[in-house]
């Protein structure tokens, strides 16, 4: 599958199917202050997507774009990136599940400009990003499916009875099963909803291990954390997988495949 011929497609250049940071000059102030040069540029991109929001004018292409832009403004700052494995994305005839650990807000702005070229996407999120400040205007814009982690029940039923509906349409689903954001990978944490969604849904999944800890969870408000551009960004995403009779070891798999990354980036994981 090549990727869309929309105004998307040039975002991001990848070298086969890999995208890395390009070397690039970064300035004076935000070698000495990252996280202040980076937030002063986030803050309007995020209030400039909000208005377009509000007024129904942020769509599919308006999505990427403030996405790229955030991607941009990390690497202006020094935050480099490698994304590999998107030729699993390309590959696919259909939509998928796409499931993933969750380390910061760095994904959830940044995953946009890489997936949605490629085909359409949304993500399952908590419904207090949909009455977040701002941010709920873009966010409902996405037609994302919300749960509220304080009613397992009815979060599973909105999982799976929203995730299959946006698949017979077309859209790949986002899915991150751990309970919060962390640093730190802990397999008991990590749910298998994403698989079962797959499962109900008839739809294939890729596995996708992530590195984002350049963008720190901040002590009081956690989506304003430390910029740390010693840090590389790293998005892998694995081969798809048909789920088999209940999924259980292809969740496993999913598991094997995010901690052998994180190995590999050297990230120490929990005894």
């Amino acid at each position: 599958m090549t990727r869309s011929s929309t105004p998307t497609e040039t975002f991001l250049r990848y070298t086969g199917s890999a995208y890395v940071t390009p070397p690039r000059r970064v300035s004076l102030f935000a070698r000495a202050f990252p996280s202040l040069s980076f937030y002063r540029r986030f803050l309007a991109i995020v209030f400039g997507s909000s208005v377009q929001a509000r007024r129904g004018l942020y769509g599919d292409a308006e999505w990427c774009r403030s996405s790229h832009e955030v991607l941009k403004t990390l690497e202006s700052v020094g935050v480099r990136f490698e994304i590999t494995g998107i030729e699993h994305l390309e590959r696919l005839p259909s939509p998928c599940v796409v499931i993933a650990n969750h380390m910061s807000v760095l994904e959830t702005n940044v995953l946009p400009v890489i997936i949605q070229p490629i085909r359409p996407v949304t993500f399952v999120v908590k419904q207090s990003l949909l009455d977040y400040p701002v941010f709920k205007h873009v966010m409902r814009s996405r037609d994302p499916i919300a749960v509220t982690r304080g009613n397992p029940r009815e979060d599973f039923k909105a999982v799976i009875e929203g995730g299959s509906e946006r698949l017979a349409r077309g859209v790949s689903i986002i899915v991150f099963p751990q309970t919060t954001r962390t640093r730190r990978f802990d397999a008991s944490q990590f749910n298998s909803i994403g698989v079962k969604l797959a499962l109900r849904a008839n739809a294939p999944v890729v596995p996708l291990a992530l590195l984002t800890d350049a963008w720190g969870n901040g002590r009081w408000i956690k989506d304003f954390g430390k910029i740390d551009p010693a840090r590389t960004v790293h998005f892998a995403f694995g081969e798809p997988l048909e789920i088999q009779a209940r999924g259980t070891e292809d969740h496993q798999k999913i598991i094997r495949f995010i901690e052998e990354r994180l190995a590999r980036w050297s990230l120490p994981s929990p005894a």
